[in-house]
């Protein structure tokens, strides 16, 4: 066994793991790791603030199906990490979180940059570690690895003090890892499979609602088999977009407070309800009422999330992939699609000379065709986008479902970038979530990532703005961003090549400029406060 750093160690763990980049910023507990990190081949992207380090990793992880890491120093770099632990967590992203902690001999004297960063975040991770012993360093990092890729996916953090990644140790590296009390279940229950098929054909209006876990799981192919011998129409959650081709004649839209009008209909006719990878929380089901003449089978990874918000007839607790592949072994042929009537409904939007934002979203899709991988922020934006936008393939529409983090949508779309760097990547942002970390301008201008950013300029918090709007009678109050910068002079100060957009004759010019140009881009449209949501 050969002897070196714990520091040391760490990246060999990180290298005999797959590790490519990872995404952080240094600071003095954290420095003997950096020092060990440069003489690997190990890529490191310098980020702005640490919270953006960990959006990077997730747009890495959901492009990637790779693990993504995010590294930081103690104290306030640690707890700007948070946000994005927490944004993960709820959205189910595998992350390693590395953070550097003050001396052993000094944590709980409230010295210079110590936070308690595992107490901090122990609602929110999958699991977390505080590193006392150096001995134990590899056999952790193995298994933060395993625990966030393994299961329900999610957040790992582990706190390495100073002195700790100085010591040295003897390196070794465990060929397997057995974890006492966790052992993901990824086989559904054989009875519970042939209960789910009997409850499926002997339905007269089955409805599958989509969620984020089927793509996490790989399980498109097998929801579209399900789909088709059945003829099952398709809803979905916002993570749940792209699980199949928007376009799929099957597919009736986004449900919720903000979902598709069909979708919500199917949802409120249907007699079974078939819940795939989602945990239905109240966005989702909006004022839906579940009755008791429906049926639920509900098919989720994580036991917790069956029954949380939602009564189920048949639970089923397994890998979405692994339980649709078993139900369509089984499963016989429906003739006929119950929802030819609700799917007419279809609502046609307005056709004028106002420049709307579906407009230029749906001119996006036509250009590309779908061959992109859009990433959103939070707002009015991310609304118009679930609902206009072409998705073709499985992870290629990267948003924040469960927590609804401002600041995600840039970052993320670097992440993914450096994921697929054979992919245009599209970050559609509004101007009040681009503001939240537009640093970050500093980063794509630094690493020459080459994004397109597409900023719905509306002079507002729009979603709040129409909020107070509907609900306060028109009494505004801290939703007006008049302040705003001129985000052509902001891009070009970072270098950056951009474009405003105001009027619809110049549309498709616009997006032929962008998508032509072959570095980092920012288009921004000039939006109408009054844009509603929901046309």
């Amino acid at each position: 066994m050969a002897k070196m750093t714990v520091a040391r160690a760490m990246v060999e763990v990180l290298k005999s793991e797959g590790v490519e980049i990872i995404f952080g910023i240094p600071g003095a507990a954290i420095y003997p790791f950096y020092d060990a990190l440069y003489s690997s081949d190990i890529k490191h992207v310098l980020v702005r603030t640490e919270q953006a380090a960990v959006h990077e990793a997730s747009g890495y992880a959901r492009t990637t199906g790779k693990v993504g890491v995010c590294v930081a120093t103690s104290g306030p770099g640690a707890t700007n990490l948070i946000t994005g632990i927490a944004t993960a967590y709820m959205d189910s992203v595998p992350i390693v979180a590395i953070t550097g902690q003050v001396n052993s001999s000094l944590i709980g004297k409230d010295v210079f940059q110590e936070v308690d960063i595992t107490g901090a975040t122990a609602p929110f991770t999958k699991h977390n570690y505080l590193v006392k012993d150096p001995k134990k360093i590899v056999r952790i990092l193995k298994e933060a690895f395993y625990i966030a890729s393994t299961g329900r996916r999610g957040p790992v953090l582990i706190d390495v003090p100073i002195d700790v990644q100085m010591q040295e140790i003897e390196f070794e590296i465990p060929k397997e890892i057995d974890i006492p009390g966790y052992k993901p279940k990824e086989k559904g229950h054989p009875l519970q499979i042939k209960r789910a098929v009997e409850a499926i054909e002997s339905s007269k209006r089955p409805v599958v609602c989509s969620g984020g876990g089927v793509i996490a799981s790989g399980a498109s192919q097998e929801l579209q088999i399900l789909i088709e011998k059945q003829k099952i129409p398709v809803i979905s959650t916002l993570m749940g977009i792209g699980s199949i081709p928007t376009d799929h004649p099957y597919y009736l839209g986004m449900i919720g407070s903000h979902g598709q009008k069909e979708a919500n209909l199917a949802l409120r006719q249907a007699d079974l309800l078939i819940v795939i990878g989602a945990r239905l929380a109240d966005r989702a089901l909006g004022d839906t009422k579940i009755t008791d003449n429906m049926k639920i089978i509900h098919i989720d990874i994580d036991p917790a999330e069956i029954g949380k918000n939602v009564d189920t007839n048949v639970p089923i607790v397994g890998d979405a992939k692994q339980v649709l592949s078993e139900i369509n072994k089984r499963i016989s042929e429906r003739k006929d699609f119950w929802a030819h009537e609700i799917k007419a409904q279809k609502k046609v939007l307005p056709d004028d000379d106002k420049l709307h934002p579906y407009d230029v979203l749906r001119e996006i899709s036509r250009a590309y065709n779908g061959d992109y991988i859009i990433t959103t922020d939070v707002g009015q934006h991310q609304i118009w986008a679930a609902h206009n936008l072409y998705i073709k393939e499985p992870g290629t529409f990267i948003t924040s479902g469960g927590l609804g983090t401002m600041g995600y949508g840039v970052p993320a779309a670097i992440g993914a970038k450096f994921g697929r760097p054979d992919k245009e990547v599209i970050a559609i942002t509004g101007d009040g979530s681009f503001q939240m970390l537009l640093q970050e301008l500093a980063t794509i201008k630094r690493e020459q990532v080459p994004i397109k950013v597409v900023l719905f300029n509306n002079t507002r918090l729009g979603m709040v703005y129409e909020l107070q709007k509907k609900r306060c009678t028109g009494r505004f109050i801290a939703t007006c961003l008049d302040g705003n910068p001129d985000f052509m002079i902001l891009a070009k100060a970072y270098g950056i090549e951009s474009m405003r957009l105001e009027s619809k004759e110049k549309l498709k010019e616009a997006i032929e400029i962008m998508k032509s140009h072959k570095g980092p881009f920012l288009l921004e449209v000039v939006t109408s406060p009054d844009e509603p949501t929901i046309p």
